[in-house]
């Protein structure tokens, strides 16, 4: 896209976090301005700004926010407070690491920095969110590049949900792949399922590539087996929200199926991530925790009633998928092959390196 998902704007005593509504897209484009934390985290909790990387920077610009405003005269006053709204803004979202890894990186930042007085603190703060998205803008590029590797032969994909520039800083994950196709003269059709019960595929996946002129194709989530079985799709590109130490990855709702699916008809699968939405700490994904939303979503989505008041419901909003179904991992230091536990442990001895 040609604007930022999510950025800041102005100084840092009296600056904003301008982002993108996205739960207003495709009808309209609108531009939110928070001016204080608990905006940032209503717009995390309610899908303003979603996608992991997104979701990161957000949480990062918010903690600015968060703090800018403290009374503290001294460095362990202000680190007292910058832990305090670090974990606030964490209770956001539980499943997307990204939060975690850019809140952590926050608070790391300020402890080493301690030395300085609380205003040049803030404003240190201020340049590592920065940092952050612009370090999120340059990875989308590399994972673009490492992932048209996987592209020989390929004239057709197939994608859940959206990892396009709304899910990241700006250019985006799986999709930044088809961006760079198109920008190159090889460009990719796509298919792209409705992402139900929130519709990001529809509303935001679709809009994106339409935008973009790239050609897209809708289709409802159920569709998927059948447009593998008439081999309209030559693979499967999608995200991640939060990827274990062995491979087994967490995301979208309808993700896990999709890679049976694949697995089924003979259709390699591809997971596009940063390194940022890995958490070596956990070992597989049965230690992920899973974000139940509100079943209002599902009986009740844009406040249109499709389902009767008082039905019982279940809403997950991720999934997660075995490793042993992922053909492999396109991360900002080149593509993943399996077994996983070692190609991911040789990435965060590079990422150590550099």
């Amino acid at each position: 896209m040609n604007y930022p998902t999510v950025e800041w704007r102005g100084s840092v005593a009296t600056g904003v976090v301008r982002l993108i509504d996205q739960t207003l897209l495709p009808g309209r484009l609108k531009f939110v301005r928070c001016t204080d934390v608990k905006q940032v985290w209503e717009a995390l909790r309610m899908l303003r700004v979603r996608g992991a990387p997104a979701i990161g920077v957000g949480a990062a610009y918010g903690l600015v926010l968060a703090v800018r405003g403290s009374r503290a005269t001294t460095a362990e006053r202000f680190l007292a407070d910058v832990e305090r709204q670090a974990a606030y803004l964490a209770s956001a979202r539980p499943t997307a690491v990204n939060l975690f890894w850019a809140l952590d990186r926050m608070r790391r930042v300020a402890r080493e920095e301690q030395g300085l007085a609380v205003p040049a603190l803030k404003a240190r703060l201020l340049a590592e969110a920065e940092t952050m998205a612009a370090e999120d803008r340059a990875t989308s590029i590399k994972m673009a590049e490492h992932g048209l590797s996987l592209m020989r032969g390929v004239s057709t994909v197939l994608t859940h949900c959206n990892t396009g520039g709304l899910a990241t800083a700006q250019h985006g994950t799986a999709l930044s792949i088809v961006y760079r196709a198109q920008e190159i003269g090889k460009p990719l059709k796509v298919y792209a399922t409705e992402t139900r019960p929130l519709l990001q595929g529809a509303r935001l996946t679709a809009w994106e590539l339409t935008q973009a002129g790239i050609d897209v194709t809708l289709i409802c989530d159920s569709a998927a087996a059948t447009v593998m079985r008439q081999e309209r799709v030559d693979c499967v590109i999608l995200g991640a929200d939060r990827i274990a130490a062995n491979g087994d990855t967490a995301n979208k709702i309808g993700t896990y199926a999709l890679a049976v699916l694949a697995r089924e008809h003979g259709i390699p699968f591809y997971v596009v991530a940063p390194l940022s939405s890995f958490d070596p700490e956990i070992a597989s994904g049965d230690e992920i925790p899973i974000e139940e939303r509100s079943g209002e979503e599902i009986t009740c989505p844009y406040g249109l009633r499709i389902a009767p008041a008082g039905v019982r419901t279940y809403n997950p909003a991720f999934d997660v998928t075995p490793a042993k179904f992922i053909t492999a991992i396109v991360t900002e230091y080149g593509v993943l092959h399996p077994p996983y536990n070692r190609s991911i442990q040789r990435s965060f001895k590079d990422r150590a390196a550099t």
